[in-house]
C-alpha cells in the first residue's frame, strides 16, 4: 500500500518528516527519491530536528555520508556520485547499526539496500507544493505508516 501527503510549504514538509521520525527506531531506512529541487534535503532537515540533531544538515552531495548524533544518531547519504560505480563504502554495517538511515538517489546502490525499508518520494506539484509519497516495504514499515498517516 501507499500513503500519499501532500504539503504546501518547505516548513510543512519539515514538520512531516520531524513528525515521522517520532516514529523511527534504531537501524531504521528511508530511501528518498525526487528530482533536483524537489525537497530531499528539506525533508532531513525536518527528519534530523524530530531526531533531536541540533547541527545544520545539508547535502552530502561531495561527501557521500555526513553523520550526525541526537536522541538517535543519523546516517544521510546521498549516492548521486556513486551512478554506474560499484563502490561499496561498507554500506551493510552502516544500514545495521543504531543510527537511522537517509538515502538520497537510492536507485543507484539498489543492490546493497536492505529488504525492509520506507520508500519517500517527492514529487514537486508547484513552486511550494509537493507531494510526498510513503512506500513501505516490510511489516515494521507498513504498521508504521498505519500509526502515521491514519
Amino acid at each position: 500500500m501507499t500513503y500519499i501527503i501532500e504539503v504546501n510549504s518547505s516548513e510543512e514538509t519539515q514538520t512531516f518528516a520531524a513528525k515521522l521520525a517520532g516514529f523511527l527506531q534504531p537501524g531504521d531506512l528511508l530511501t528518498l527519491e525526487g528530482g533536483l529541487g524537489a525537497g530531499k534535503t528539506t525533508f532531513t532537515k525536518g527528519l534530523a530536528k524530530g531526531l533531536g540533531i541540533k547541527r545544520m544538515v545539508n547535502s552530502p552531495t561531495f561527501t557521500i555520508l555526513k553523520q550526525y548524533s541526537g536522541d538517535l544518531d543519523l546516517n544521510h547519504f546521498d549516492v548521486y556520485r556513486l551512478e554506474n560505480s560499484d563502490e561499496d563504502i561498507g554500506f551493510d554495517e552502516l544500514f545495521a547499526g543504531e543510527a537511522v538511515s537517509v538515502v538520497e538517489w537510492a536507485q543507484f546502490i539498489a543492490d546493497y539496500l536492505p529488504n525492509e525499508r520506507l520508500e519517500i518520494t517527492i514529487d514537486r506539484l508547484s513552486e511550494e507544493s509537493r507531494s510526498i509519497r510513503l512506500t513501505p516495504l516490510g511489516q515494521r514499515f507498513e504498521t508504521l505508516c498505519k500509526e502515521l498517516m491514519p
